[in-house]
């Protein structure tokens, strides 16, 4: 019975029958490339194998010394090798090779090609088509030939389900599927909500692919694992791989440094936020920073050959007014190198109420921001959060920002004011940034290139008529890489990692590519790093367990290793902004790795490499710019199937919240936007950051130990109206919830604590606001205004930071709503501290963060520092903190801290 061929089903991937003679003359293989004839010799086994080793040896390199040969496709398909194979950025080589694809559209090709597998006409009308497929450990890559490194698309492996939609066993990367036609083979590639088919022209060659894919999750430390706190991306910093990491407090910081970054730019810039403003300054007065202005420093680094990927959140425009079209139109204008997409499509996605909430910005994969700053109107600002500018120096036309008086309706003629500075002050913005170095700043690129494709697939066909959507393809960057032997031992048992150290980078790769499609983007690999036992190789996380765990501290070893250093990366960004103050004698920094018998030796050699650097002189000098800290950091995030494209829900910044409180040993400080969360039970409030609270404070209670819980956040909410006014609807909605939280009710934590241990609840938790006040002109009237909280982080114990863009509440916690970013740091550089009144390892990165931001929130002059050394001091706590929380008319310089009890 003869086989029917259906008429959408031709496999292209066979070679033809008959092959084209004259593409065999213009082979020009050599005369002298052939093997000479080895006659056996009785006896003489051993020689004979040499001299065939040599002559093969020999024929093998002339045979790759033609060009015309080694380049032709033939010997490409062969060796299985491409322009991606050996570029270290993307990983090691896996495996590559021609295979059929029906998805994509037609690919135009330059030439007239055979496609029916019996190589005799040209007619088929088959959407099935030959393309090049590359395997690394985090993706799959098609590109229209070994010689284009032109994606036609790419699948980036993510965190699978453990059971099947019909829960009957884990599901594969990568399966075999039956075909209708015995002749075809094909399997397919699931990954991030999609499935694509592929065809071999063998069943061997099919169990080859899926062999192949499937073995490239099997790595505890690959991508379609869930890792600690269920996230996507692993923690780093536990090898020698120049894991780093700083923090910016307020936007005259953090936005320098982004300004200097963006500034020396060789490669791509990746942007993404909320709310973006093209006429932003980044430095002031900006009058004398016209360059610093933000269209204008992309401007300058595009003209330079950089490529600039922005993605913008599409707001729906009846509940916000940022105007995110007339952003990106202003962007779009600057150069061609400039790419920008907005996402969601409301109508399309059907999301209407969730938004990206994630601040990014991302250059050359070497250095990466995240925090709550927005490169957008009424975030710079300075520790002094002056509420005034008359007359206007600092803040130009709608940078004069006080959304709690007036909401612009319009920001395209951001020069003209929207307040009267005579008679409105305007509402200082706090908040903190950090700059992430080495493997963390590449996850969250990972990050970045996942949201990116996802809303290219949806939105970039509807901006097709776009100018600049037509740009070269250039993502291969140089980055530092490096690997290191390791003995790391948990709380139970101990795990060494013996690897060599690499440290390598690599050339740019321009390339052109067709100008009729907004570029997919390809992740940058990570070097694998392999989890230790214990809590570092938690992979999933239940908040809703019992409690009691057991505590876990720094009392665990970990690295024992010197940090390699970058002679050319050491300078620290804007050391002018850092006071140089002199440091207590106990400020000695070491690391938590450090045997005791070794820490004076490294203590020498780290002031030696501070001096070398030219760096900060102590952890202790408070400022606007912390230490670069080598740490341990793990990038964390919300995402859903809206927002990214996953096949799961993440969440493990809910997770990791969760767990970094109930581990806590003496304190948790925290300052964010909101604090809306719900206790156990609570079937409103989805989110159990105040259960964990709840719980860490009756422990301390049971075991008559001291803790504490300091949070800051904003007095009233950021929107504009008064709490009685009509339209502040709003307003009184996001104060219900935070009371319903923190003091009424049968839900809020103050009630639950008051109904076991009564009035004592206030030793173990206070909440806080900041206000500032000053003259609207010179001899005019004092005003005051609250200094909106906008930071989102917390420090457990001065030993661990978690900052980035997530508010504490269901929409940012969830990971089915906001999109949001942020990292966990841990630092393995001490500094000898007191922790309520002993001697207490505290770290670098996290102590100089808390000490600058109490420093600031209390008006703390030079040489004050040492009296909040201890948080959990009585002399810190009660006759510092608390009595400028009470005192809400004290003047101090800087701002003044109230109680909101």
């Amino acid at each position: 019975m003869p086989v029917v061929h259906d008429e959408d089903e031709v496999d292209d991937v066979n070679v033809p029958s008959q092959p084209d003679e004259s593409s065999i003359r213009n082979r020009n293989v050599p005369s002298i490339a052939v093997l000479p004839v080895i006659r056996p010799a009785l006896g003489r086994q051993h020689s004979i194998s040499d001299r065939a080793k040599v002559a093969m040896q020999e024929y093998l390199n002339h045979f790759f010394g033609n060009l015309d040969i080694v380049n032709s496709r033939e010997v490409c398909k062969f060796l299985e090798v491409s322009c991606l194979s050996f570029l270290p950025e993307y990983g090691p080589k896996l495996k590559e090779d021609y295979v059929s694809i029906g998805h994509l559209p037609k690919i135009q090709k330059g030439h007239k090609e055979k496609c029916c597998s019996c190589g005799l006409f040209s007619c088929c009308k088959s959407s099935w088509q030959k393309v090049w497929v590359v395997l690394k450990p985090g993706f799959l890559a098609l590109l229209k030939d070994p010689f284009d490194p032109k994606l036609l698309d790419v699948i980036i492996f993510d965190a699978l389900p453990h059971m099947d939609i019909n829960g009957e066993g884990q599901i594969s990367l990568a399966k075999e599927i039956k075909e209708r036609n015995p002749l075809h083979f094909g399997f397919q590639v699931s990954s991030g909500g999609r499935t694509i088919k592929l065809r071999t022209k063998s069943s061997s060659k099919v169990k080859d692919w899926v062999t192949a894919i499937n073995a490239a999750r099997q790595p505890p430390e690959g991508w379609c694992y869930p890792h600690r706190f269920g996230s996507f991306a692993p923690p780093r910093g536990l090898l020698e791989d120049g894991s780093m990491a700083q923090w910016f407090i307020d936007g005259q910081a953090g936005f320098e440094a982004i300004a200097s970054s963006i500034e020396h730019a060789k490669s791509e810039i990746f942007i993404a936020g909320w709310w973006l403003c093209p006429e932003l300054y980044l430095r002031r007065p900006f009058e004398h920073h016209g360059s610093s202005r933000l269209d204008a420093l992309l401007e300058a680094r595009a003209k330079q050959g950089v490529q600039i990927y922005i993605l913008m959140y599409k707001e729906v425009a009846l509940a916000l007014k940022i105007n995110s079209l007339y952003s990106k139109n202003r962007l779009l204008n600057i150069h061609e190198n400039v790419k920008v997409l907005r996402y969601p499509d409301h109508f399309s996605s059907g999301v209407y109420l969730w938004s990206h909430h994630e601040k990014i910005v991302i250059v050359d994969n070497q250095v990466c921001y995240i925090g709550g700053l927005d490169l957008c109107f009424g975030r710079y600002d300075s520790p002094d959060h002056k509420v005034t500018d008359v007359p206007s120096t600092i803040w130009p036309g709608k940078d004069y920002y006080n959304p709690r008086e007036s909401e612009p309706n319009s920001w395209e003629d951001s020069a003209k004011d929207e307040l009267d500075r005579t008679k409105y002050p305007r509402m200082p913005w706090h908040d903190v940034q950090c700059a992430l170095y080495g493997p963390p700043c590449r996850d969250v690129a990972r990050h970045f290139v996942q949201r990116w494709n996802y809303s290219k697939r949806n939105k970039a066909p509807n901006e097709q008529a776009i100018p600049l959507l037509m740009p070269h393809h250039h993502m291969v960057i140089p980055h530092y890489k490096g690997r290191s032997k390791e003995a790391n031992g948990e709380a139970e048992g101990k795990q060494n990692h013996d690897e060599n150290a690499d440290v390598k980078k690599t050339a740019s790769l321009a390339s052109s590519a067709s100008s009729q499609d907004v570029p997919l983007l390809l992740p940058q690999e990570l070097e694998p790093q392999a989890l230790p036992d214990g809590d570092l190789a938690m992979t999933g996380f239940d908040i809703n367990q019992a409690d009691n765990a057991n505590k876990t501290g720094f009392k665990q070893p970990l690295l024992n290793r010197k940090a390699k250093f970058d002679a050319s990366r050491q300078d620290l960004p804007m050391r002018g902004f850092v006071d140089n103050l002199s440091s207590p004698e106990s400020a000695t920094i070491r690391r938590f790795d450090s045997p005791k018998e070794d820490r004076h030796h490294m203590d020498k050699k780290w002031w030696e490499r501070q001096e070398q650097g030219d760096q900060v002189a102590s952890v202790l000098d408070i400022g606007q710019v912390g230490p670069r800290a080598t740490c341990r950091c793990q990038v964390i995030r919300s995402v859903g199937q809206w927002s990214a494209g996953t096949t799961q829900i993440e969440g493990s910044i809910h997770n990791a919240y969760f767990s970094l409180i109930e581990k806590a040993e003496h304190f948790v400080y925290i300052e964010n936007q909101f604090f809306i969360s719900g206790l156990s039970g609570d079937d409103t409030i989805k989110n159990r950051v105040l259960e964990a609270l709840y719980r860490r404070i009756l422990r301390a209670e049971r075991e008559k130990k001291r803790f504490k819980a300091i949070i800051v956040i904003p007095l009233l909410p950021g929107f504009q109206g008064g709490i009685d006014d009509g339209g502040a609807a709003s307003v009184r909605a996001i104060m219900h919830w935070q009371y319903r939280t923190i003091c009424r009710g049968p839900n809020s934590i103050l009630q639950n604590l008051y109904d076991v241990i009564g009035l004592k609840a206030h030793d173990y938790i206070s909440f806080h606001g900041l206000r500032a006040h000053g003259r609207l002109t010179d001899g005019g009237p004092v005003v005051t205004s609250q200094i909106y909280v906008h930071s989102k982080l917390m420090i457990i114990d001065d030993r661990i930071a978690l900052i980035g863009s997530a508010n504490i509440n269901d929409r940012s916690l969830l990971g089915s709503r906001d999109s949001e970013i942020a990292v966990v740091i841990e630092d393995k550089e001490v500094v000898n501290s007191k922790m309520d009144g002993r001697h207490w390892e505290a770290g670098k990165f996290s102590l100089s963060l808390r000490l600058s931001l109490w420093a600031e929130h209390l008006g703390l002059h030079r040489g004050e520092v040492s009296h909040i050394m201890d948080p959990m001091d009585d002399t810190t706590f009660k006759n510092i903190w608390m009595a400028t929380a009470k005192d809400k008319y004290h003047d101090f310089p800087g701002c003044i801290l109230l109680c909101s009890q």
